[in-house]
């Protein structure tokens, strides 16, 4: 059996996926040890991982809260410069201590999460196999496909073109301190040029947790690209989180519309936010339940349900809740979105930051949802997207044939699958390792 070692940015949403496919690799007898920053240890919930440390002398204890604190909520440019800055220590980092951690607990796979550069520069330093693992939107490149961070349509006509190679040219830009972090690994681990996480993917194998109906149209993915849905499990050994206040669906009338609202656990602080959904919903007479995943504290959730949320908790079980939601309110992350697609799920999305504006474009070109601004839409703007979303069927009829396409891409189990097939067949070999 073989030995993998994961590295992916250490937020919970990446961690979660990656985790998944972990367990479903666990199950079939190998190992797997999650390799990132102290701190980042307490996102694991299955006990049969294994985590290993790397950066102590950088983080101390804390230190991910506060960079978590700061990627929420930048502030301004020089608080995206910062989360910039960050990341490109954070890569600098794996680029110094990954190999020898890797050659030291005698890994024989690297899973490397495609926003996290290091990893895949490391392993193909050692000469060692990884794959590539999209838990974001991929960050494959190719003309007229906007990066993932754009809030724009895909499109091969001329000024789609040139739309979407302004908007790299400045992304590329803005990450000048990561992409320089980037191409100084490279060049201290000897190998040729790299520009940014798009030029340090796997060439045996990459999976993403997208489908091909949901992304915009690509023509130019590898052979080895593989969309395999939503990486879950339902096997994990360790404590879930809590989620004591949620309501009990089974008490859900099934007279009124029932809205979900979540922000994820970065976003989950925009009290504001919420209490514009929540004044939405109230307009609608549609029971709410918003899941701020710890974000707030008491008094704001006592405010939310005077402004007319139904129920108020820290978590929720998500996927439950949105097979029973008639809508759901999101920042458009993609775990959400493809949990939500996979539910039949209508989403109105408002995005707030990193790749959120893309999959908000993608649920608005797979016409399975609407969107609004998280800054400027009023109550009464969200509650007129969500009448749509209520009473329009062709949002949950477009949902289906998606949802469909979800079950039949194998999620974490055929993610495993791809994994096997492709470490058995890597030049590199396996240090002897078989597969029953």
């Amino acid at each position: 059996m073989a030995h993998f070692g994961v590295v992916t940015p250490a937020l919970y949403s990446h961690v979660n996926a990656m985790e998944a496919l972990s367990v479903a690799l666990i199950e079939r007898g190998h190992r797997v040890t999650f390799l990132h920053r102290p701190d980042a240890a307490a996102f694991l919930k299955d006990r049969r991982i294994a985590f290993h440390a790397l950066g102590i002398d950088l983080y101390p204890p804390g230190s991910l809260a506060a960079s978590l604190k700061l990627a929420a909520n930048p502030g301004s440019i020089m608080g995206l410069r910062r989360v910039i800055q960050d990341m490109a220590q954070t890569t600098a980092m794996f680029c110094r201590e990954l190999p020898g951690a890797l050659q030291q607990l005698q890994v024989d796979c690297v899973l490397a999460d495609q926003m996290e550069a290091g990893a895949g520069l490391a392993a193909e330093a050692l000469g060692m196999p990884f794959v590539s693992v999209a838990c974001a939107l991929p960050v494959n490149r190719e003309p007229g496909i906007p990066l993932p961070v754009m809030p724009f349509a895909a499109g091969q006509d001329e000024r789609s073109l040139r739309l979407c190679e302004g908007s790299t040219k400045v992304y590329d830009w803005l990450m000048t301190p990561h992409r320089s972090a980037i191409a100084a690994g490279a060049m201290q681990l000897g190998l040729s040029p790299r520009d940014g996480l798009h030029d340090c993917l796997s060439p045996l194998l990459q999976l993403s947790q997208t489908v091909d109906g949901f992304d915009f149209a690509r023509f130019q993915l590898p052979a080895h690209f593989h969309h395999v849905g939503p990486l879950r499990t339902a096997s994990a050994t360790g404590p879930g989180p809590d989620t004591s206040g949620a309501p009990d669906l089974t008490l859900v009338s099934r007279d009124r519309p029932f809205i979900f609202a979540s922000l994820g656990t970065l976003q989950g602080e925009r009290f504001a936010l919420f209490r514009r959904i929540a004044r939405a919903c109230r307009r609608l007479d549609a029971q709410l339940l918003v899941a701020h995943c710890g974000g707030l504290d008491a008094r704001q959730c006592d405010a939310l349900s005077a402004a007319g949320a139904t129920w108020v908790c820290a978590f929720a079980d998500q996927q439950a809740v949105l097979a029973r939601a008639d809508a759901v309110v999101s920042h458009a992350g993609l775990n959400t979105a493809m949990d939500a697609i996979a539910a039949h799920t209508p989403i109105l999305a408002l995005p707030i930051a990193f790749d959120q504006p893309g999959v908000a474009a993608r649920i608005k070109h797979a016409g399975v949802g609407l969107q609004a601004s998280s800054r400027w839409a009023s109550p009464g703007k969200l509650a007129a997207q969500l009448r749509r979303l209520l009473d329009e069927p062709e949002f949950v009829q477009r949902g289906a044939g998606l949802a469909a396409s979800i079950r039949a891409a194998g999620g974490a189990a055929r993610a495993a699958d791809l994994v096997e097939a492709a470490l058995q067949s890597s030049p590199a070999g396996v240090n002897g390792a078989r597969f029953a």
